[in-house]
């Protein structure tokens, strides 16, 4: 992990590798061009106010992700400037605020990957206010974020460099109670979320239910988070049908984790589930070829969940938070589940499955029961479940649905203030009744057209009376198939653990729903 030092250096005195700044389009008013932003005053000055000209002459544009590299002025100490594009420059009624933080997120981590095999970097940003900061430090961690584990030989890198070692926050105050509280934090979310990272990532021949649950079981132990584990005796004497229907193909039986951060008796509780089937064949539905190779994901929405309630301890925040990890690996077998089966859920309602593809819906639904029986005062899932969420937002987008309009827009917004993309999904009442099942209770498919709003629906069946609760769909961020962008890596990436958080905050702030 990339070490953050708050520092009130002048640029051009301070030792790095190199030095980071930002560039940008500049506003209609000033006419087209590139503009240096704020913090770059020094290294502009020591170019004689040329620095935006030498940097257009060198191809840069100011688009946000564009890095331009070039020599630092003579009387600099980092030999390498790297100025980082930051899109269009703020102006009017936004121009006193600055850039927007996720702008800021984003050149940070574009920056830091950059600047991969260099020990020391000092970020000259624009940073107006704690916000800023915070975001930035964000985005140095998350950018600089790399997954290693199987590319070391007897500490030799085979493949690529090492990560930024150290990044120094130019422009930020030490002392300051704000500005420490935002790297704080900042360092709390972005170490745990790089740790959901790593979970994604990790092959499922290493990763299982029964090795996950060590691992948050460590975890909990280390940050004084209660946890409890139930292993295939204690889900079948528990009657939790959904899981074990799901993990009986496999020879790795399933679990289902429990995390309970506690702060006070009288604070406000909110309740995480998260599916983490740690790898999905598709069971007897067995899925075609090309669609297996990154099914090691399909625990993203537990890592997630995991990611939360661990940043939430760390933080000490004002709100009791439990974390329900549905566990299990869906393989196809002698013993697996069949298409035609009907599954005793833990509420005591059956389900025919019709498609052993569509079981992270199954998981849920114990674990949803489960959280339900205590009354918390909202519950919020997460799962990679659906392909046709997908189809439906693309690959950087995940949807919200929710029993409550106000809270599903509640969850809508706080991703937003975080930099992750959601948008708002309606559950039609309409594609319930394609769920019907002559056979049991409920089947766990429906209408194929709006199939993500139909898993949708189906989750709510098990979620308690009157307990407000939201399904977070992010099939399509949690795992990066292409090149990395901004802050986000190839592979594993960590969505919705920062959305999550900030609902934890809003939570003990009273100011959710």
């Amino acid at each position: 992990m990339t070490a953050l030092t708050l520092s009130t250096a002048a640029a051009p005195g301070l030792r790095a590798d190199a030095l980071v700044i930002g560039v940008a389009k500049s506003s209609g008013s000033k006419g087209a061009g590139l503009v240096v932003a704020p913090g770059a005053e020094a290294v502009d000055q020591a170019y004689d106010g040329k620095l935006a000209g030498v940097l257009e002459t060198l191809g840069a544009s100011g688009s946000e992700g564009e890095v331009t590299k070039l020599p630092a002025p003579a009387g600099f100490k980092a030999p390498l400037v790297v100025a980082v594009g930051l899109g269009a420059e703020p102006e009017g009624e936004d121009a006193d605020a600055g850039f927007d933080g996720e702008v800021l997120r984003k050149a940070a981590g574009v920056a830091a990957r950059a600047l991969a095999g260099s020990k020391k970097a000092a970020f000259a940003l624009p940073l107006v206010d704690a916000g800023d900061l915070g975001a930035i430090a964000e985005g140095v961690l998350l950018g600089a974020y790399s997954f290693d584990a199987y590319k070391d030989n007897g500490g030799q890198r085979k493949n690529g460099k090492a990560p930024l070692a150290e990044a120094a926050l130019l422009g930020a105050k030490p002392r300051d109670k704000a500005h420490k509280a935002a790297l704080e934090r900042a360092t709390a979310v972005s170490e745990e979320l790089n740790r959901a990272r790593d979970l994604i990532n990790t092959p499922p021949n290493d990763l299982n239910p029964e090795s996950f649950a060590a691992i948050a079981t460590a975890a909990a132990k280390e940050h004084g988070i209660k946890v409890q584990v139930l292993d295939e005796k204690a889900l079948a004497k528990g009657g939790y049908g959904g899981i074990l229907g799901v993990g009986a193909g496999s020879a790795a039986g399933p679990r289902l984790v429990k995390l309970t951060y506690t702060h006070s008796r009288n604070a406000k509780h909110l309740a995480l589930v998260g599916k983490g089937i740690t790898y999905d064949s598709g069971g007897i539905s067995l899925k075609p070829a090309g669609h297996n190779e990154t099914m090691k994901c399909d625990m993203s929405g537990a890592a997630a969940v995991f990611a939360a309630v661990v940043a939430a301890a760390r933080l000490g925040l004002e709100v009791n938070v439990t974390g329900w990890l549905a566990l299990a690996e869906n393989m196809p077998s002698g013993s697996a589940t069949r298409p035609g089966d009907v599954l005793r859920m833990f509420s005591g309602k059956t389900v025919e499955v019709l498609n052993t593809d569509a079981e992270g819906r199954l998981v849920l639904a114990d674990a949803l029961w489960a959280a339900s029986q205590e009354k918390p005062d909202a519950i919020v899932d997460v799962a990679t479940l659906t392909g046709a969420m997908v189809l439906a937002l693309g690959n950087r987008t995940f949807g919200v649905m929710a029993n409550d309009d106000a809270f599903r827009a509640a969850v809508v917004e706080a991703a937003e203030e975080v930099g992750e993309a959601s948008w708002p999904m309606p559950l039609p009442e309409h594609l319930r009744k394609g769920m019907d099942s002559p056979t049991a209770d409920i089947a766990n498919m429906g209408e194929r057209m709006g199939g993500g709003l139909v898993a949708g629906l189906f989750l709510r069946e098990f979620v308690g009376e009157g307990i407000t609760w939201a399904h977070l769909d992010i099939a399509g961020p949690a795992f990066n198939e292409g090149g990395p962008f901004g802050y986000t890596p190839k592979g594993g990436t960590g969505s919705a653990v920062r959305t999550l958080v900030r609902l934890a905050e809003l939570t003990a702030a009273g100011d959710l729903g």
